[in-house]
C-alpha cells in the first residue's frame, strides 16, 4: 500500500474480509447457524449462542467484578447494572442497578473491589460501604461529538487510562485533550496525554503477555466506502496516530494536503473502513479451545457512512509475537443478509467467569453469550 507522498506502509490490511499478510492463513468457511431469540446467527463451528440478559436498553460496556459478576453500563439511561448468574445456567438471574443518575456512564473498571465509572465529563468511583460516589478525574472534555469515555487500569503500572474521542469528524481541536488517550495515577493525579491523534479509540485492552495497550480506532467518515481503514493500534507513550491531518502514515486527509504524515506511529492492523470497532478483550479463559486463546475478540458496531453496510459482527484477532496477524469473522448475522436494518449492533465483549464470551448490544438491548460445545474449526 503506497501513500500519496511515496511512503510504503508495511502493515497487514483486511479489506472486505480478505487478509493476506505474510504467513497468515485465510479464515475457514465453517460456521454453524444458531437460532437466538427468533433470529438466525452464524458462529464458528463448535460454538453456540444464547441470550444471557435482555431488557437492558442501550447496553454498552462491561467489566467483570472481582467475584465474577458482569457489570454493564446503560449509557443513555445514566445507569450501571450488574447481571449475576447465581445458578450457573448461562443466563442472568436479574438486572440489579448499582448506580444511577450518572451523566452518560460508559467505561467501567475495577481496582480491587472499588468500581470506577467513566462519565462523559469525569471519572468517579464507588467504594464499598461508602454511599456517595467519589470524583477521581474531574473536568474531562465533553460536549459535541464523541461523548463516551472508556477506562482501563494498567496491570503493570497501576495507572488509569482514559480514552477521549474527538469533537468532530475532521477539525482542529481547541482542547488538546480530545482525540487522545489520557493517563492518570489511580487517585486522579498526575494527568498527562499518553497518546494522541486518535479520532475515537473506544476500545482499550492490555495484552496480558506483553503488557502493551491495544486500542481500536474509528477513523473519519465521508471519504467513500473504503477509506480510510479502521484499525487496531498498539499504543505507546507519546505516540502520534495522525488525526486530523492524516489517516495513515504517508496518507494526508484531503483537508490537509500539505501535512507531514511520514512520522506517524503505524497501526498494528487495519481492516474494512466504517466497520466501527468498539470493545476489545483478550481471550484469557479456558472454556474455549486452544485455537481461540491468546488472541483478542473485537465487536464491530457497524457502518452508517457506507453504500453497502459492513461490520455488525464479532471477530477474532489472532496474534503472533505480540502483534495481530489475522482476523477471522467469529459471529455474523447481526445484520440480516440483504437488509440495511440491523437486528443487533455489537458494542463490547467480555470473557465471563466460566470462560464464555459475552457480547453487549445497544440496539436490541440484549447480552449474548457464546460458549464452546464441540469440535472446532481453526481460526
Amino acid at each position: 500500500m503506497r501513500g500519496s507522498v511515496g511512503v510504503t506502509i508495511a502493515v497487514p490490511v483486511l479489506i472486505a474480509g480478505a487478509l493476506s499478510p505474510a504467513g497468515a492463513q485465510a479464515p475457514p468457511g465453517g460456521r454453524t447457524r444458531v437460532e437466538v431469540a427468533g433470529h438466525s446467527l452464524q458462529v464458528m463451528q463448535g460454538f453456540t449462542v444464547n441470550v444471557y440478559a435482555e431488557g437492558v436498553g442501550g447496553a454498552r460496556f462491561m467489566v467483570l467484578s472481582p467475584d465474577g459478576v458482569p457489570y454493564l453500563s446503560l449509557t443513555r439511561q445514566g445507569r450501571v447494572v450488574k447481571l449475576p448468574d447465581q445458578d450457573g445456567d448461562g443466563r442472568a438471574d436479574s438486572v440489579v442497578t448499582v448506580a444511577q443518575g450518572l451523566d452518560a456512564p460508559h467505561g467501567l473498571a475495577f481496582r480491587g473491589d472499588t468500581l470506577y465509572v467513566a462519565e462523559t465529563n469525569r471519572v468517579v468511583r464507588f467504594v464499598p460501604g461508602v454511599a456517595a460516589s467519589q470524583v477521581v478525574v474531574p473536568d474531562l472534555p465533553h460536549g459535541a461529538g464523541h461523548f463516551t469515555r472508556t477506562i482501563v487500569f494498567g496491570p503493570r503500572d497501576g495507572k488509569l487510562y482514559v480514552s477521549v474521542g474527538s469533537s468532530c469528524n475532521i477539525c482542529n481541536e481547541r482542547d488538546a485533550h480530545r482525540a487522545t488517550v489520557l493517563r492518570f495515577n489511580a487517585d486522579g493525579s498526575g494527568g498527562e496525554i499518553f497518546a494522541h491523534g486518535l479520532r475515537n479509540s473506544v476500545g482499550l485492552a492490555f495484552d496480558p503477555v506483553t503488557g502493551d495497550l491495544w486500542g481500536t480506532n474509528n477513523d473519519r467518515d465521508l471519504l467513500g466506502d473504503d477509506l480510510p481503514p479502521d484499525r487496531i493500534n498498539i499504543l505507546h507513550q507519546g505516540g502520534d496516530y495522525g488525526w486530523p491531518q492524516c489517516y495513515l502514515p504517508g496518507h494526508q486527509n484531503p483537508e490537509y494536503p500539505n501535512a507531514d504524515c511520514g512520522h506517524l506511529a503505524e497501526p498494528a492492523i487495519t481492516f474494512q473502513a466504517h466497520s466501527a470497532p468498539l470493545g476489545i478483550v483478550f481471550s484469557t479463559g479456558t472454556q474455549f479451545p486452544p485455537e481461540y486463546r491468546g488472541g483478542a475478540f473485537v465487536a464491530y458496531h457497524g457502518s452508517w457512512n457506507r453504500s453497502i453496510p459492513t461490520g455488525y459482527k464479532v471477530v477474532y484477532v489472532r496474534r503472533q509475537d505480540g502483534r495481530p496477524v489475522a482476523i477471522t469473522d467469529f459471529i455474523v448475522g447481526f445484520l440480516p443478509e440483504g437488509s440495511d436494518t440491523p437486528w443487533a449492533r455489537p458494542v463490547d465483549v467480555l470473557v465471563a467467569k466460566d470462560g464464555s464470551l459475552l457480547v453487549s448490544d445497544d440496539y436490541s438491548g440484549r447480552i449474548f453469550r457464546i460458549h464452546y460445545v464441540g469440535p472446532v474449526a481453526r481460526p
